[in-house]
């Protein structure tokens, strides 16, 4: 039983390539995210606060 278990888990790098293909691109969404928030302009800034 525990090797048809063994058998149908993914290996290691798997496991590690699922994990990167999130923490990736939720990383860069974060520092897009931060970067917009200090370098955008005082009028791009009041035009999100009115669309929100």
């Amino acid at each position: 039983m525990i090797q048809l278990i063994k058998e149908y888990t993914p290996s290691g790098s798997i496991w590690l390539c699922a994990f990167l293909s999130w923490a990736i691109p939720y990383t860069i969404y974060r520092i897009n995210r931060k970067l917009h928030e200090m370098a955008d302009p005082p009028w791009k800034k009041e035009e999100q606060e009115k669309s929100n």
